[in-house]
């Protein structure tokens, strides 16, 4: 078997190598509102919602100026109907932009033609651009101009509608930092008004007005962002290079690793104790160099490959094999290190530096593009892809380093436990600086992503999902973190209200632009005021609960409700060999069956 696996990963870095070399077609994702003589389904990215359940829709509308935009708010509020907005990508894991409701008076916008106009002010520094133009035409606008954009998330696959309005961000602690709402300078927001007004109104707003701070970044609840002014500097190039070495310091070095370079970031691989930290600033334009930025995951793949990596990961995942998936983890961070993750000084990489211009170097996402059949990107639900969760986690900058050294005693009492997230890309860890948008960082703060595997069954448990349920839970309820709005399980969003100072006065702006909640929803209330669902059979599984008893786990399959190992207040489905007693809960951490 462990051939087998040699051999996978093996391939899997021939395809990859040939991605240096050549340029590979993929196959375009598909649209996420597809309709039918029944109606309408939204889905996102990964064509599954964290419940599974479908997001019906009665119609959707698809405006191509701000005119129309405004005119189909109007409709909705004329006709009592609750709309959400949507863009040519979805890529929010929760539901937020599903407005579905059980009586079926419900409409979707999209912005996907919405995406005419980018107005660059080169005298002031300055973009402005329709909600619905998509991140990479924009990027590639200004650097024609001879500008740049500072921030932007690193998938370029979204909207800028959609990016500010969920917080989206790059990493840097300096200047304005890298979350790219703390870049706008303006923005137009289309909200239900009096019949009188045409029942909904542009509201142009800039940082002097009050209600400022609540629209950059929105969630989609008050009101549809029509236009979007960014500030610009002068076009520069970054320098990059990583650094892949023993993790002995994070938790001592992060905060200084933070400052010393413009864009850092550190991506943690805890089973193989090794950590990459990226050495990452800009350089004058005049430097030598047209380096890209084409990060490894979101290159285009081979769907042979990537449905064989799935099914492999099914398999080791069902068969409990730890020995397998530290193979694939070992071999996918030595392709990372041989590849420097995607960075090419021309069509390879060839040796750090990598220095290239930032409209090439900040964000990444070739896998969108192209046409042909036999590619696409790993996640594309069409082909059975890649299919995991996401949880990203976000902490007040002086809790991180205690999260860190928990994060290892945990993974200390069995290392190879950890193998399953360095299949994908570790934790990737991030700087975001405080801001005064109220749903945004009241202080400096550390981001930390990792993926992890998901079942193809909602009621299927999955090996070791006791351990990515622990470094949740210490992340969102230890330790406070705050999770990031566009992904996580619902779990995560607990409470989320009291996370935020500012969450009252957000609410109270909600309240004014929408007093009658057309743009809320069962979905978006369940996220933002941090609503926990009744508690079923298995719901623990997926994060729709916290176990308080074995059925919320599979206690059929092996899987009971149990307490962390590191975090004894962490509730886990944890796997047993033998079945507990009825008082077990809580009574002990049954480290035997790690």
């Amino acid at each position: 078997m462990h051939s087998f696996w040699w051999l996978l990963c093996a391939l899997h870095h021939v395809i990859w190598a040939a991605t240096m070399l050549i340029s590979i077609q993929a196959m375009p994702p598909e649209l996420p509102v597809r309709c039918n003589k029944n109606g309408c389904n939204l889905y996102n990215s990964y064509g599954v919602w964290g419940d599974r359940k479908d997001c019906h829709v009665q119609n959707v509308t698809y405006p191509t100026t701000e005119e129309e935009l405004r005119l189909a708010v109007a409709y909705a509020n004329q006709n009592k109907l609750k709309v959400k907005v949507v863009s040519q990508f979805s890529h929010t894991i929760p539901k937020l932009a599903c407005p579905a409701t059980s009586s079926g008076n419900s409409m979707l916008i999209s912005t996907a033609k919405y995406n005419s106009s980018i107005e660059i002010d080169a005298k002031n520094l300055a973009v402005t651009v329709d909600a619905g133009i998509g991140l990479r035409r924009l990027i590639d606008a200004v650097e024609e101009a001879g500008l740049s954009l500072v921030a932007a998330p690193y998938w370029e696959g979204v909207s800028v509608g959609g990016l500010v309005s969920t917080g989206a961000h790059g990493s840097s602690w300096w200047g304005k930092g890298g979350a790219v709402h703390d870049h706008i300078v303006g923005l137009s927001l289309i909200v239900p008004a009096k019949q009188s007004e045409g029942f909904a109104k542009i509201v142009k707003l800039e940082p002097k007005d009050q209600i400022f701070n609540a629209a950059k970044v929105s969630l989609g609840l008050l009101g549809v962002i029509s236009k979007v002014k960014l500030s610009l500097e002068p076009r520069f190039k970054r320098s990059i290079a990583y650094d892949f070495t023993d993790d002995a310091q994070i938790e001592n070095i992060y905060m200084d690793h933070a400052k010393k370079y413009e864009f850092a970031d550190i991506t943690w691989y805890p089973s193989k104790h090794t950590a990459a930290y990226r050495y990452d600033n800009r350089v004058p334009l005049n430097a030598s160099g047209d380096g890209t930025y084409d990060f490894l995951g979101f290159q285009s793949n081979s769907i042979l490959i990537s449905k064989s990596i799935r099914a492999t990961e099914k398999t080791m995942d069902n068969g409990r094999s730890l020995g397998g998936k530290c193979t694939m983890a070992a071999s996918f961070l030595g392709v990372k290190k041989l590849v420097a993750n995607g960075l090419k000084n021309g069509l390879i990489f060839t040796g750090y530096p990598v220095i290239g211009p930032q409209g090439k170097m900040q964000t990444s996402g070739s896998c969108l593009y192209s046409t042909a059949a036999d590619n696409s990107c790993a996640w594309d639900p069409r082909i059975n892809g890649l299919f995991f969760y996401e949880t990203t986690a976000i902490f007040p900058a002086s809790k991180f380093g205690d999260f860190i050294r928990d994060v290892k005693k945990l993974r200390d009492l069995k290392p190879d436990n950890f193998c399953g997230v360095d299949i994908y890309n570790g934790f990737l860890i991030r700087f975001i600086r405080a801001t005064g948008a109220y749903l945004g960082q009241p202080e400096d703060s550390v981001v930390v992503d990792f993926n992890y595997f998901r079942a193809d069954d909602a009621l299927t448990p999955r090996f070791n999902q006791d351990v990515w349920e622990e470094v949740e839970q210490l992340a969102f309820f230890k330790y406070g973190a705050r999770p990031h709005w566009a992904k996580n399980r619902n779990l995560a969003f607990l409470d989320v209200q009291k996370k935020y100072p500012n969450f009252n006065k957000f609410v109270a702006v909600k309240r004014q632009l929408d007093p009658q909640n057309l743009f809320s929803s069962e979905w978006s209330d369940e996220v933002v005021f941090g609503k926990e669902g009744v508690k079923g059979d298995g719901c623990a599984l997926e994060g729709q609960c916290i176990c308080s008893e074995d059925r919320h786990c599979s206690p059929g399959k092996g899987y009971f409700c149990k307490p962390g190992l590191v975090y004894q207040e962490a509730r886990v489905c944890r796997y047993s060999s033998s079945p507990p007693s009825p008082f077990s809960v809580g009574s002990g951490s049954d480290k035997n069956d790690l």
